[in-house]
């Protein structure tokens, strides 16, 4: 069953400059993106940074608000909602954020932080909302007794799992996880992941999943969605992803993605040049500046995402030429 479905989703900043201040540009952080996730699913959007995956994991959720496109989640039209059905189905949509630190409030203590979401939407009496929060550290692997306690008193990965806490006091249906372990020791970036999948198989959780280590997506995810410049260029299953990939820039990336064996012989495939500027991007495809592989057409004409077989989705004119 389809949970959520994106469609042509857009969102532009506008670049203000010149001595009155006055708009001269914008910039499209996220151009004409659609995909599905399936209830229960992991997705996972990889890219380098600025290619907008964290722009549209916020914007489908309305935390900045879309210049275009829709978002049906739950069969809801969330664009179409007003700002008081939109604070009701956020009880459905959470979102765990990069920095724990700057996510948590420094002046409250952590069982307030988790109380507060269940105040907002009015889910159960005082004494259950305080059973509640004890559970709810329980579940993340931290004593109950820590809500006595403020942020600062806890070391970044113990932040985050009462980030996560705090987006599951709300039984949500889905949720958005930006750079979730980017921030942390690598020695604690395993324990966190595991921690997140062993909730999804509890509660039957949907994950978003936004990380710019390829190595942390392939873990976690299901299907994996590639993004450059804005633009969603290629949509796989996991495993067809990494073994098969059908674009020349997720080539590039799994290309330099370190692999345990020192001996494995693999050809890594450098990009020349940087990415363009979003403000003023290429015409026709968006990486034919810097692809190995470019013609004429691809200067010209944008391609169609569209799939190339078995559900494998890719932006690339080289498909028609046989890949």
């Amino acid at each position: 069953m389809v949970l959520l479905d994106v469609r042509n989703l857009q969102k532009s900043f506008p670049v203000y400059g010149g001595m009155f201040g006055k708009k001269t540009g914008e910039v499209r952080a996220v151009d004409d993106v659609s995909f599905t996730v399936e209830e229960g699913e992991v997705l996972g959007f990889v890219g380098e940074s600025g290619c907008g995956k964290s722009t549209t994991g916020r914007t489908m959720i309305r935390l900045y608000e879309p210049t275009g496109g829709e978002v049906i989640f739950d069969g809801k039209n969330l664009f179409q909602l007003s700002a008081g059905e939109m604070r009701k189905t956020r009880r459905d949509l959470q979102m765990v954020f990069q920095d724990p630190f700057a996510s948590l409030n420094p002046r409250q203590k952590i069982a307030n932080i988790l109380e507060e979401p269940l105040i907002v939407h009015g889910i159960g009496t005082a004494k259950e909302r305080k059973e509640q929060v004890q559970e709810l550290l329980h579940v993340v692997g931290l004593n109950p007794f820590h809500g006595e306690r403020y942020p600062h008193q806890f070391s970044g990965g113990q932040r985050q799992r009462i980030g996560i806490a705090r987006a599951l006091s709300t039984r949500p249906k889905l949720i958005v996880a930006d750079e979730p372990v980017s921030a942390l020791d690598v020695s604690i970036q395993s324990q966190v992941l595991n921690l997140m999948m062993d909730l999804q198989e509890q509660f039957s959780l949907t994950y978003i999943f936004i990380s710019h280590d390829l190595s942390v997506v392939k873990h976690i995810s299901h299907r994996v969605g590639v993004m450059y410049l804005g633009r969603m260029i290629e949509l796989s299953p996991r495993d067809e992803l990494y073994s098969k990939p059908l674009h020349p820039y997720t080539r590039a990336l799994l290309s330099a993605v370190p692999v345990p064996d020192p001996e494995a012989k693999r050809k890594r495939m450098i990009l020349k040049g940087d990415v363009p500027s979003p403000e003023k991007p290429p015409a026709g495809c968006a990486f034919h500046p810097r692809c190995p592989h470019v013609f004429e057409r691809c200067r010209e004409e944008r391609p169609v995402f569209e799939d190339a077989g078995g559900g494998h989705m890719v932006a690339c004119h080289l498909m028609e030429k046989g890949g």
